[in-house]
């Protein structure tokens, strides 16, 4: 515990240095891509890393283990005024632990949000989105419920998406017992988490029933069946690789699944009219930065409400390091309170699948 405290430390203040010499320390001059510059302590954090980042990573718990330990040296604290409650809800796969984040300032018009972790379905737990939950509850003032959804290869496809639409039920059906609007619910994530989101939404279009309120998108994979253009310019050089992609892709989809079922790739699908409005937010260095401001194109061509953000000095992931880049923290509160600002601008009464 002394040995990751003094890590933490260190990270913290070697970040804390002026551009300049963070700069100096990392290559001597900007990185610039695409046009678009990087972030100076992401800049850092990159060239520092050991070689083996470009490379497809090991074993799976391996992985999980160093996700964990990157979440906790990297992200901020949990906003205060906040609580908390674990607790277990029934799943398809038996109990299914989740996390209620409630502002000590909940709005009872303001609904629960269902919010999933990133992690390409593979790694990732409750402590993943930890401070990005408590600070979306904080500044929304709508309670959040985060899903510690089952994780390939032990499950694949489409076993995490079930749990989301699980927990999305019972927020519909619990909302209440919390402070929240009554009978439906906003669903949100990142990475791999909203990919969940915008396909839960889709979903609850195909089989008629209420739309969730809201979905909150952030650095969204959202067609896996071909290759953006990004990922050329950003698939190389950040934490999240064309090779760390391909690895958690083949263990999340398995040899059966096709990566061109809309239930994957949401981007896909032909009709999105009806969709609840959205939030999507995009990284600039990111692999998939494309899809995001795609899938607003789409949205907004559909007649669906939409605010997009991409912040361009960042990348993919950087919900995970709050506690050290400031620009990141700086993003995730102007997100979240664009997620206040849709709440805001609901229609009262309630929304149903077109």
């Amino acid at each position: 515990m002394a040995d990751f405290s003094l890590t933490r430390l260190m990270i913290r203040a070697a970040l804390a240095l002026p551009t300049p010499i963070l700069r100096a320390f990392s290559g001597g001059a900007a990185e610039v891509r695409g046009g678009r510059t990087l972030d100076p302590r992401f800049q850092f954090l990159f060239h520092a890393a050991p070689p083996s980042l470009s490379r497809s990573p090991g074993e799976v718990e391996d992985e999980r283990i160093a996700a964990a330990r990157g979440v906790a040296l990297m992200t901020a604290l949990a906003e205060p005024g906040v609580i908390t409650e674990d607790l277990s809800i029934e799943g398809p796969g038996g109990d299914l632990p989740v996390r209620i984040y409630r502002s000590s300032r909940v709005d009872p018009q303001a609904p629960m949000m269902v919010y999933a972790h990133g992690g390409g379905g593979v790694v990732g737990d409750l402590e993943t989105s930890h401070a990005v939950c408590s600070l979306i509850a904080a500044i929304s003032r709508g309670p959040v419920l985060s899903v510690a959804y089952r994780l390939a290869p032990e499950h694949r496809f489409p076993a995490g998406l079930e749990d989301m639409a699980a927990a999305w039920r019972w927020a519909c059906d619990n909302a209440e017992r919390y402070g929240a609007r009554p009978g439906t619910a906003a669903v949100g994530g990142d990475s791999a988490g909203a990919n969940f989101a915008a396909v839960l939404c889709q979903e609850m279009k195909r089989v008629g029933a209420r739309q969730p309120a809201l979905q909150l998108l952030i650095c969204a994979p959202l067609n896996l069946a071909s290759e953006a253009p990004s990922m050329a310019l950003y698939g190389d050089g950040t934490f999240v690789t064309r090779a760390r992609i391909q690895w958690a892709r083949d263990h999340y989809l398995g040899a059966q699944a096709d990566p061109a079922d809309p239930r994957l790739s949401p981007a896909l699908s032909e009709d999105l009219a009806g969709l609840a409005p959205a939030v999507i937010a995009a990284a600039g260095f990111d692999p998939v930065v494309d899809h995001g401001e795609a899938y607003a194109r789409a949205l907004k061509a559909a007649g669906v409400p939409v605010t997009y953000r991409c912040y361009d000095s960042l990348p993919h992931g950087f919900t995970a390091f709050g506690g050290v880049v400031p620009a990141a923290q700086a993003a995730m509160r102007q997100i979240a309170g664009l997620v206040r600002e849709g709440y805001e601008n609901l229609d009262p009464s309630s929304r149903t699948s077109a």
